[in-house]
């Protein structure tokens, strides 16, 4: 099984001109998953290859050898019964086991990513930086930073995959999904809608660009001056009047949104939700299927008044007001 293992992790470093046997692994996590996939692809070889040996072995050695042959009667053995039971059973769970943890690895953000918003539509995808940046069907990020992708659909079900890095996860509309990565190779990667998503779904693709820090800063501060996320949500925020019920002072009609993004929340029913961004898109889109105690469920809802990008808007700047909060020490 060694000697299988390492003849396939060598021929799929191989790559043909113009014809790649794999992706480039160009983040933290993708040697990751190619050693599993060449250690899969090892003991699938590997016991094909004894399968069907035993197969043949076995047809020529107990052919029949004439009309009137009768064979002799078979006996069982528990310590062949126990050995095939308990290899493969010992070898899915240690494959479990190092999928696993690949698994959980990619789906904690670290507590520092750069965090950057995507959302899917037919057919395209647009992105957003915290400091204002917008792009669609372009991703520029920093070499050696952890990004954290933010991901909603905008429509139906799709799904972002960028081979390179070994990460791919669905776009839910409705609701948000995370997932991580950190480049390690300066460069350019296609990324993909891996999910069919109508008729234009082959087209629904784009680049990431794997920038030097330097570089990276830059770009950001390079292209035209636009308002930050939170800035654009502080604005809608004015334009809706949420400003009239939620006032800093707790005199309004609303709870008070400083400081509240990652706290615990105690609904009217007695459950607690934690703050974070499925809360308050929740808040937005159907305020009264969260009703709190003390405030009247007077708020409307604002499902198809905005969009999902300005409901990542509104999200930025309710986390801006307790970032604000925390750094003038209140």
């Amino acid at each position: 099984m060694t000697a299988n293992f390492h003849l396939v992790a060598a021929m799929a470093t191989l790559a043909w001109p113009g014809f790649p046997l794999k992706p480039d692994d160009a983040s933290t996590i993708a040697s990751g998953v190619d050693h599993l996939y060449y250690f899969l692809t090892a003991i699938t070889l590997f016991f094909t290859f004894l399968i069907f040996t035993i197969i043949f072995y076995f047809m020529v050695k107990y052919r029949r050898p004439s009309e009137e042959y009768r064979p002799p009667e078979t006996t069982t053995s528990t310590a062949l019964e126990v050995t095939w039971i308990t290899i493969p059973t010992l070898l899915c769970a240690f494959v479990f086991i190092w999928g696993s943890s690949l698994y959980f690895e990619n789906a904690r953000p670290p507590n520092a990513s750069m965090e950057i918003f995507v959302v899917g539509k037919q057919w395209m995808w647009h992105l957003q930086h915290p400091e204002g940046p917008r792009e669609i069907n372009e991703l520029h990020v920093p070499l050696g930073v952890p990004v954290k992708l933010t991901m909603t659909s905008e429509d139906v079900i799709h799904d972002f995959s960028i081979p390179a890095f070994r990460i791919k996860h669905d776009a839910l509309p409705g609701r948000y999904a995370y997932i991580w990565f950190q480049a390690t190779k300066i460069g350019t990667y296609h990324f993909f809608c891996a999910q069919y998503c109508g008729a234009e779904h082959g087209g629904m693709i784009g680049w990431v660009y794997v920038m030097s820090p330097t570089d990276y800063a830059q770009w950001l501060t390079g292209g035209a001056k636009g308002e930050t996320m939170a800035q654009s949500g502080e604005r809608l925020f004015t334009q809706l009047g949420c400003i009239t019920c939620h006032i800093a002072d707790g005199t309004g009609r609303g709870p008070v949104l400083q400081g509240l993004y990652g706290k615990p929340v105690k609904l009217r029913s007695g459950d607690t939700r934690i703050a974070d961004d499925s809360y308050i898109r929740q808040a937005i889109v159907n305020p009264n299927s969260m009703p709190l105690p003390n405030y009247v469920p007077i708020m409307p809802t604002y499902q198809g008044q905005v969009n999902e990008e300005q409901v990542l808007q509104l999200i930025a700047y309710v986390k801006s007001l307790g970032t604000e909060e925390r750094k003038t020490g209140k």
